[in-house]
């Protein structure tokens, strides 16, 4: 899409580092008025992807797969998220999608643990809560492609592997306690880090109701920019290609939405009278 490059090359003309190259991508933003049905199509740049939990009946635990699914579902925005409608002159309560474009080579999934619910007795006023249930998430094999809207390089695809997370032991958001299980590179074992104690663990032990931040890395392959270098470099390739050879119609791009550019048609020649 030329709205994800537009979009992400001013994102480089403020930010370009090594963090940018491998662990930010685009997701695609939705808006859609309940009246009118008028749509807003954006891009926008994440580091972390914030996955909401919704506590599973007569299970023990929550599966990632469910969390992935209601954050790609959407949402209705609320009257304080309202959205301003330009051609119904007035803010509304819009319809929200967000889908992911494409994924970095490092992906951090966040797990929204903590909610903020209204008081049923006292107006105006919030009440903090901590969801505490376990969240089965995959170590070795986390797969995206469902979930990916944008190209996918089949040597680099969205498939992911587990090396990292990051624990939460409290009742809030500001207090409590952080420990860290990680897998290393060089070894392949797990460890457990609290302070200054470090010991051995697995990766199923990290499945508590603690985890909060979830740090997966691309199993095969690699692409800078979440593989926007790629489909830029295959743009400005197009762009010196022109019409060519012999004039004719040049080599289209296909974009991820089906359409093909088509420039520098060859003229036909008349004929001399």
């Amino acid at each position: 899409s030329k709205a994800a490059m537009e979009s992400w090359k001013k994102h480089l003309l403020r930010h370009d580092s090594i963090f940018v190259d491998h662990t930010q991508g685009m997701h695609r933003s939705h808006l859609t008025c309940p009246s009118c049905g008028k749509e807003s199509i954006k891009f926008d740049v994440y580091s972390s992807i914030s996955l909401p939990l919704v506590p599973a009946k007569n299970r023990p635990s929550i599966p990632l797969k469910d969390c992935l699914d209601q954050f790609a579902a959407g949402e209705q925005l609320d009257e304080q998220n309202a959205w301003y409608c330009s051609s119904c002159k007035k803010h509304v309560c819009a319809l929200k999608l967000i889908t992911l474009w494409n994924t970095p080579d490092v992906l951090v999934l966040h797990l929204k643990r903590f909610t903020f619910e209204k008081c049923p007795t006292v107006d105006g006023r919030l009440i903090r809560r901590k969801i505490e249930e376990r969240v089965d998430f995959p170590i070795d094999r986390l797969d995206l492609s469902p979930y990916v809207l944008g190209p996918k390089d089949p040597e680099a695809p969205p498939i992911y592997k587990l090396f990292g997370v990051s624990e939460h032991t409290g009742t809030t958001a500001n207090s409590g306690h952080y420990t860290a299980t990680v897998r290393n590179s060089e070894d392949g074992n797990w460890y457990r880090h609290n302070d200054s104690a470090v010991g051995t663990t697995s990766g199923d032990a990290a499945m508590t109701g603690g985890a909060y931040l979830l740090f997966y890395q691309r199993a095969k392959g690699s692409m800078r920019w979440a593989g926007m270098e790629k489909q830029i470099l295959l743009e400005e390739q197009r762009k010196r290609d022109g019409g060519g050879p012999n004039g004719s119609v040049a080599a289209a791009v296909e974009d991820a939405d089906g359409f093909r550019e088509v420039t520098n048609k060859k003229k036909k020649k008349k004929p001399f009278s």
